[in-house]
């Protein structure tokens, strides 16, 4: 196996994971994921020693693993929060041009954009399920070559992305939206093409640190770039006045600064001296089965992605789109930049489930899923209280018109469920991810989302006249039964058949590349 040799031999005999006793892997000598290997072989230890009373055994457990978990969660929640805040803050801009801006830029972002963002993000997640649980069963040297190829399948899908991204005008048009609407949105479109380019980079980058629970430095890139954003992005829109289009280029350079700096870190970094050992050819190897395990990844994701574009694309279609796209576009923002904390938990469950099962410990796999659970639905609970008592005047940081802020107001109490529903659906596609059930959870989003949910968001909005509210409703039903679905599913799990799927899994794509060393 290339790059097999020293590097992976020294990571074998130096592996804190070999004993509980031993030191903090290489890969995470200091910082936010120092001792993993020791605080995870304690864990399975508390939950195997019988001779301790249950309560006393999941008190003691549940300190080790939140310890764990906040050491990845936080970081996580914060460089996605950040990264969030910076399509945010551009919406927020551009809404403060006016309506029409608000409604294109939201139907730019939320609807274009976030066709590429779950493309990209579904297709990284393959290389999450792997880096994760090479990393848990101490093939480190296998990581580098794991984000090599993902880095290349993805800019390889970024291609025909950029096409579909030339040609939004007519396709939204298509889809229904008014031409006004739809050409202004196509000018903030055509600014994001070289950001899908920079997802190809960043998410198989981001999921590489995350799976060796290096994720603070991640966290200071984000914001110092978020801070040269929110600048730059004020000047060019007011000062240059480069409007829609000089706001959709500023996210794109800001993405690739991230880009570039969580590489430079990687290169320069000796927490990753034994996951990196530079460009090899093996990456150009097994890419078609890679690119196989991409798409199921990807399906999985987009579905989850798509599903609330989807809703701002219908209310597009509605009597008033103006208002119902703008009085939306505040709700789904709140809303997505709330879920960054869910999805920080995410990344934080799969890394967790991952590296267990890499690891050979059910017993944490299943201890893990439980705690990272209930503590995001805690966290959902809390901002959804917090967003019920400020109803009334959300919508004044994005626009400044009175009938968006009713709108949003009465269509509150639909944003404050959907909050605690995404504090639990994101943790468990962590857990899908880190067991590697993508294809699985894949079925199951068709039928919850889309046999479900959005044929009867339709049948509310459309049939029975109750417009953006309906449309959001039904969908929130969809997206219920699935997480009802997901929850039966991951607790009845079956965990140690999984460590045995896992090292399967591991061994196929070991062997995927044995011919093409360098």
């Amino acid at each position: 196996m290339g790059g097999g040799g020293a590097g992976g031999e020294a990571a074998r005999l130096q592996s804190p994971l070999l004993s509980a006793a031993s030191g903090p892997a290489p890969a995470t000598t200091s910082g936010d994921g120092g001792g993993h290997g020791e605080v995870s072989g304690q864990l399975e230890s508390i939950l195997s020693d019988e001779s301790l009373p249950w309560t006393r055994r999941m008190a003691a457990a549940t300190a080790v693993e939140l310890r764990l978990l906040v050491r990845l969660a936080a970081p996580a929640v914060v460089v996605y929060m950040i990264n969030y805040l910076m399509s945010m803050s551009t919406q927020i801009l551009c809404g403060h041009l006016g309506t029409l801006e608000l409604a294109a830029a939201s139907l730019g972002n939320t609807g274009v954009q976030m066709f590429a963002f779950g493309l990209m993000l579904g297709m990284g997640s393959a290389v999450e399920t792997l880096c994760g649980q090479a990393y848990g069963a101490l093939k480190y040297d296998m990581l580098g070559i794991y984000m090599q190829r993902a880095t290349i399948v993805l800019m390889a899908t970024g291609v025909p992305l950029a096409v579909v991204y030339a040609f939004s005008r007519p396709i939204l048009i298509l889809l229904g939206e008014s031409p006004e609407i739809a050409g202004a949105a196509a000018v903030f479109v055509y600014g994001l093409i070289p950001q899908i380019f920079a997802y190809a980079a960043i998410f198989p980058i981001q999921k590489f640190l995350q799976a060796q629970s290096i994720v603070l430095p991640s966290a200071y890139i984000s914001a110092a770039t978020l801070v040269v954003h929110l600048v730059l992005s004020y000047l060019t829109i007011y000062q240059l006045g480069l409007g829609l289009l000089g706001a959709s280029l500023m996210l794109s350079v800001s993405n690739w600064v991230i880009a570039v700096g969580q590489f430079v870190y990687i290169v320069t970094s000796r927490r990753c001296r034994l996951t990196w050992t530079g460009f090899s050819w093996q990456a150009f190897s097994g890419l078609p089965e890679f690119f196989k395990l991409s798409v199921a990844s990807a399906v999985m994701l987009c579905l989850e992605a798509w599903y609330y574009q989807i809703l701002v694309l219908i209310a597009g279609l509605l009597k008033d789109p103006e208002i119902a796209l703008a009085s939306l576009s505040v709700c789904m923002t709140i809303s997505g930049w709330v879920l960054m904390i869910a999805v920080g938990f995410n990344a934080a469950a799969s890394v967790r489930v991952s590296n267990e099962l890499g690891a050979g410990n059910p017993k944490s796999a299943a201890f893990s899923v439980v705690v990272v659970t209930v503590l995001s639905f805690i966290l959902s609970v809390l901002a959804s209280v917090v967003i019920l008592l400020c109803r009334d005047y959300i919508s004044y940081i994005f626009t400044e018109g009175e009938d968006v802020s009713q709108a949003v107001s009465q269509l509150t109490p639909l944003l404050a469920l959907t909050l605690i529903l995404n504090g639990i659906q994101p943790v468990l596609s962590g857990v899908a991810v880190g067991c590697g059930w993508q294809a699985f959870v894949a079925y199951v989003n068709v039928g919850c989302y889309y046999i479900v949910g959005v044929p009867l968001g339709c049948l509310l909005g459309f049939y029975f006249d109750l417009g953006a509210a309906g449309i959001w409703s039904g969908m929130i039903g969809g997206t219920l039964m699935q997480t009802l679905i997901l929850v039966w599913v991951t607790f009845r799990t079956n965990w140690n058949k999984e460590v045995e799927e896992a090292q399967k899994r591991l061994n196929k794509w070991e062997d995927k590349s044995p011919l093409l060393l360098d």
